[in-house]
Order: structure tokens, then C-alpha cells, then sequence
């Protein structure tokens, strides 16, 4: 049955007839049930390959006893360490289940039918799926370089604007925006739109000139910035992210938040990772040392990529990647085609573990060899 088949689809909300479900990265034991092998590597969908860090899991071990009970439905002491941690008061915090939460979240209170939001090229899925699951238009910028093109992002924001989202680092992609350019252009925006600035990916990044926008929150009121703890802290299986903004802009969110949507492990674990500098650094650390394994093989190998400052790497394998992409999985190598982005010959590699990335490039070398 394909979606259009659906009888009950002409009782749903504007914008969800033409919306597909959207496609994760396939897990280790699905690939190995599949294709009847062992041993596989998952480099698919931006993991930290450490995982957790000690107080973390120590967190999450002194919580057994709990399960039994409901996690506090306001996020209280997460909200606090939050708040504490960023220098701003409580009220500023929503908590989400993942920071995709967040800005579904965003989509929900500020986007309806006859309102549009902005991004650009190659920008998170999240994005569109969540403007147009509402029923309002997106408007689409073509991106520079791989990235958000500010200038181009701006001509587009009307009056009808009511959302622009803006990833940095951006993901699948890897590009980033200085802090000089990005703040001027939150500047420009009417205070009537809000500017979310997804920060999934900061701690990966070195640059001197790379912002962080949470120091601009009491400058823009109209600003949003979300942050997840699955990526450098490693709780990706306990979904938990958070935005900070405005604290009225925090009301209008906590309101259409749904209770308990941050589970007691996650809530513990989360205000237990925030503080652990060292595993961060650690992680940060394994990262560059991978980074640089990709880019000394991609130039071995004469392949492009967009150079990235996040926990991936997205290279043009010069030909369709979906067919390079099937070849490693029977490898049992699990990597993230992005034809989906409009990026139809690349293939977006996480950075792993020192071993998992060796097999990853010696899979690649050998399928493209032949």
C-alpha cells in the first residue's frame, strides 16, 4: 500500500499527505539479520563511540531502584544544572526528548498555515518535516559552499516569516558560520521571527571564530538556541536535549511541551554529563584523531568532501552512493547515503573508534577499486 492509498488520509492536518516518515540509520542487528553477518560497524547516524561518560553512567546506575516511578514531569534539577551551567535563569530552559523535540517543539507554537519558515540547502530533515507537518510553507535558500548562505537565507524572510533555522555546525554537511556573519544577521531579522540556531554539534569545534550563541540570548529576545547530550556526551539511546531562550519564549514552548517527556534516566544522566569536562575532551580528542584518518584516505584515494568541524565527514564517492552504500553494508559497514539532502554522490561517514574507521576506509577503497 503506498501513502496515497491510505483511506485515512484525507482526515489529517494540512502538509501530512506529503510527508514520508523519516528513514533513521539502519540498526546493527537489522543489517546483520538481514544479511547474515557478524561484527558489524555502525558509522551512520553521528554516535559518540565512547559513549557515556563515568558520572553518566554512574547517574543512570543509582537510578534503578526508581523505574517504577515517574520522572519529574517539569525537569526541575536538569533545568537548574542547565541554567547554572549557561549563566541564565531556570525559566529560560525547555527540556525535550531529544533536541529534535526541541524544535518540534518550535514548529508547533510558532508555525501554522499561511506562515512560512526559512532555511537553506542540505539543512537538517528535521526542518522541513516539522514546518510543513504544521501546514506552513517552507522557503528553501541555496546554499554556498555546502552550507547556509546568510545573504541568500535573508532576501528570503517576509512578513509571513515566523521561523528561521539555522544548524551550525550544519549536519549532513559539516560547514559552520563564523560568529561576526551569523550575529549580524540575527541583527537583521524583524523581532517578530524567530531565529533558531541548532548547536547539536559545538563542542566538536575548534575554530577561534566559531560563536556560541548562547552568549547572545539577553541581546535577541527572538532567539533560540537548542543543544543535545547525544552527540559529545554520548546519551544518544536516552534522548535528551534542551533549548534556551527568552524565558517568554520558554513559556509559549513549555506550554505545548507534552509532561514526562524526559525520562528519569535521561534526566540524571543529562545533569550528571554536563559537568564531566574530561570525557568531553576526550571524546573531542578521538574525534579529531579519526578526522584526520578520513581526510589522509580521501586524499590517498583522490576523493572530495566537504570539510567538516563535527563528528562526521560527508565525501563524494564519484558516482551514485546509494550503489557504494549497499557494497559496504554487505561489508557490514554501516554509513548514511544523503541523496535525501540533494546530495546524491555522497556519502556522510560518523567518526569512530580508530579501528571502526580503518575498516570503514579499507571497505571504501576496495569497492571503488573494483
Amino acid at each position: 500500500m503506498t501513502v496515497q492509498d491510505n483511506p485515512f488520509l484525507p482526515l489529517t492536518a494540512p502538509g501530512i499527505a506529503g510527508l514520508t516518515p523519516y528513514v533513521p540509520g539502519k540498526p546493527v542487528s537489522e543489517l546483520e539479520r538481514e544479511l547474515g553477518i557478524r561484527d558489524s560497524v555502525k558509522l551512520a547516524s553521528n554516535e559518540n563511540p565512547l559513549g557515556p561518560g563515568p558520572r553518566a553512567r554512574e547517574a543512570i546506575a543509582g537510578l534503578m531502584g526508581e523505574i517504577g516511578r515517574y520522572p519529574d514531569g517539569g525537569g526541575f534539577e536538569l533545568r537548574r544544572v542547565l541554567a547554572e551551567f549557561h549563566g541564565v535563569p531556570q525559566t529560560a530552559v525547555t527540556i525535550g526528548n531529544g533536541s529534535n523535540d526541541v524544535l518540534d517543539l518550535i514548529a508547533r507554537t510558532f508555525l501554522f498555515p499561511g506562515v512560512e519558515s526559512v532555511f537553506s540547502e542540505h539543512a537538517f530533515a528535521v526542518y522541513p518535516i516539522s514546518t510543513q507537518a504544521v501546514g506552513a510553507t517552507a522557503r528553501v535558500a541555496k546554499a554556498r559552499e555546502y552550507g547556509n548562505d546568510l545573504d541568500a537565507m535573508a532576501r528570503l524572510v517576509t512578513d509571513k516569516t515566523r521561523v528561521v533555522w539555522i544548524a551550525n555546525p550544519n549536519n549532513p554537511t559539516g560547514t559552520w558560520l563564523a560568529a561576526a556573519p551569523l550575529k549580524s544577521f540575527i541583527e537583521a531579522i524583524p523581532r517578530t521571527c524567530i531565529v533558531v540556531i541548532d548547536e547539536a554539534y559545538t563542542e566538536y569545534v575548534g575554530e577561534p571564530d566559531f560563536p556560541d550563541a548562547t552568549h547572545w540570548l539577553e541581546q535577541f529576545p527572538n532567539l533560540i538556541v537548542t543543544r543535545t547530550f547525544a552527540k559529545a556526551h554520548g546519551l544518544a539511546a536516552l534522548r535528551v536535549g534542551y533549548g534556551l531562550s527568552d524565558p517568554h519564549v520558554a513559556d509559549l514552548l513549555n506550554r505545548v511541551r507534552q509532561p514526562f517527556n524526559v525520562n528519569a534516566f535521561a534526566q540524571a544522566a543529562a545533569a550528571a554529563a554536563i559537568g564531566d569536562r574530561e570525557h568531553v575532551r576526550a571524546s573531542v580528542e578521538l574525534n579529531r584523531a579519526g578526522m584526520r584518518q578520513y581526510l589522509d584516505a580521501f586524499q590517498r584515494m583522490g576523493l572530495g568532501y566537504i570539510p567538516s568541524v563535527g563528528n562526521f565527514i560527508t565525501v563524494d564517492v564519484g558516482r551514485p552512493a546509494g550503489t557504494v552504500n549497499h557494497d559496504l553494508l554487505k561489508r557490514g559497514v554501516i554509513v548514511r547515503p544523503v541523496a535525501n539532502y540533494g546530495l546524491p554522490n555522497h556519502l556522510r561517514i560518523s567518526i569512530g573508534l580508530e579501528a571502526e574507521n580503518a575498516r570503514c576506509i579499507a571497505a571504501l577503497e576496495d569497492i571503488l577499486a573494483s
